[in-house]
């Protein structure tokens, strides 16, 4: 589990970097993208809280954050955390320093158990995103979400609030790494309560319900064809910052 910078007793984690980057980076993006935000009032200014996103490009993550001024945990690849050389440690220290969340991608109960540090975050009444496709649309089409959201859902008690992220694609397409100015929009959708399952957490009909009823929420946001299958993720040696 990675350690992130204690939070305060409102349950919210306010780190150095993650305020400069509100006050610097945010501004920025705001000037050169001037994104339209549909729905903000509809996130919970306090408590736990779950932001279930589509997701199509890695700047998926800094117009999510416009959304709120709250902080928001997201997770990052626990090779993020462990990695060696003067680089690895510089990113390790930074992901650690913006409260993120690593998470084990191998499968199986390692990626199960990635998920107890980000209930951890719902439990401190924080707010914690998650984009329940796993990765990045191959072709802007909304896939198959994972199970995780639901879990995290049932465990916690949290509310789902639906995201949906419009024309991020075409800020940093898969496989480029200069950005783009493109338009974007980002559509917030009213809280899902999923406390009616409440006890049924290690039910797979119901995890999969509760699944299904977020993707479909972030759907009718974004008007995404839909794919009932998983999202492939990209192959080694391609940009994979998912």
């Amino acid at each position: 589990m990675p350690t992130r910078p204690k939070g305060e007793t409102t349950g919210e984690l306010n780190t150095v970097l993650y305020k400069t980057l509100q006050w610097t980076a945010a501004p920025t993006i705001k000037l050169i993208y001037r994104p339209w935000i549909d729905g903000k009032e509809n996130i919970p200014e306090t408590g736990p809280v779950i932001l279930a996103s589509n997701h199509l490009s890695v700047a998926d993550h800094y117009f999510l954050g416009l959304t709120t001024k709250r902080h928001i945990a997201t997770m990052a690849k626990i090779e993020y955390f462990t990695g060696a050389g003067l680089k690895g440690k510089l990113i390790s220290s930074t992901v650690k320093a913006l409260g993120q969340v690593a998470v084990d991608r191998s499968g199986g109960r390692k990626s199960a158990a990635s998920l107890e540090p980000s209930l951890e975050v719902l439990e401190e009444g924080r707010v914690f995103a998650i984009f329940p496709e796993g990765t990045r649309s191959p072709d802007g089409r909304l896939y198959r979400g994972k199970p995780g959201v639901a879990r995290l859902a049932l465990a916690s008690g949290a509310p789902v609030v639906p995201v949906g992220l419009i024309g991020t694609e075409k800020v940093l397409p898969i496989g480029e790494s200069r950005p783009r100015v493109a338009p974007v929009g980002v559509r917030v959708g009213k809280p899902l309560d999923f406390t009616r399952y409440k006890g049924m957490e290690n039910d797979r009909v119901v995890i999969r319900a509760v699944t299904d009823e977020v993707m479909d929420a972030i759907r009718r946001l974004t008007g995404q064809e839909y794919v009932d299958k998983y999202a492939k993720r990209n192959s080694p040696g391609k940009d994979n910052d998912d």
